[in-house]
């Protein structure tokens, strides 16, 4: 009898570069080979460590970068300009814009700044073709008006990373023909509402992510999170849309390949 083969996953929002994996990383992308996943995206929050990260990803095959102002960083950061991004856009393993977006739950006295920082991020994706990577929480009727109003004003492609906001902005976000990335949170005992939101949203249209460190689905739960986990939440989401976990591997692989071309091997 031989084994069945992991399905072939995509991760497609790490933050390899953060102190929580120092000195592990070889073990942290071995377990994520032997769980099937085959690629993954780390996010620079910061772009004062975008040479790290750059530097992480060429020094590892199955490894990508975007990189942007994290929301709950803007006060604290200069405001990115958008020819600084277009610039990093030309690396060949750079493959998104941000993470960028409104944090009103943490943030909400640097709300100003942070819509300041989400519309030069618009731009560069639309300058660039490459795909926007959101962050957004507490600060959905916000979100939906500039994504909207932008779009209107010049196509851009975009994710909804870590979607755990309301079924009002999914369908927003839906309507303009963007993805929604399941990460842990809908793996949650308590995120029923979260689960019907993804079993409404096109197979098509869902990405799956582990955000880690952050939001290790269960039996992780509590722990570091890392690429591995993606698969406890993959399997959720096959349970959700009623197929096998190699079904919707192969679904959401093949979103990330359409979203993030850069990317695709």
């Amino acid at each position: 009898m031989t084994d069945t083969p992991s399905p072939s996953l995509v991760d497609s929002h790490c933050h390899l570069d953060f102190p929580d994996f120092d000195g592990e990383l070889p073990d942290i992308l071995s377990r994520a080979r032997a769980a099937g996943v085959e690629r993954m995206v780390t996010i620079c929050t910061r772009l004062r460590n975008e040479p790290t990260v750059r530097a992480l990803a060429e020094a590892h095959a199955p490894v990508f970068y975007a990189a942007g102002t994290h929301p709950m960083s803007a006060a604290e950061e200069p405001l990115a300009t958008v020819d600084q991004l277009v610039a990093l856009a030309a690396h060949p393993k750079f493959v998104g814009i941000g993470e960028t977006g409104l944090d009103y739950h943490y943030s909400a006295e640097s709300a100003g700044i942070q819509r300041d920082s989400l519309r030069v991020h618009i731009d560069a994706a639309r300058q660039t073709g490459l795909p926007l990577i959101i962050h957004a929480r507490a600060a959905d009727d916000d979100m939906a008006e500039i994504l909207t109003t932008e779009h209107r004003a010049g196509a851009f492609n975009c994710v909804m990373h870590c979607f755990s906001s309301s079924a009002a902005l999914a369908e927003a976000a839906l309507d303009l023909g963007f993805y929604l990335s399941m990460s842990g949170i809908a793996a949650f005992p308590r995120s029923q509402e979260l689960r019907d939101i993804f079993a409404r949203t096109p197979l098509d249209r869902i990405l799956v992510e582990t955000d880690s460190p952050y939001l290790a689905p269960p039996p992780h739960r509590g722990r570091r999170n890392e690429p591995a986990y993606v698969a406890q939440t993959a399997a959720v989401g096959a349970t959700v849309h009623d197929l096998t976990l190699a079904e919707f591997a192969a679904a959401t692989t093949a979103n990330f390949d359409r979203l993030f071309p850069k990317a695709k091997v």
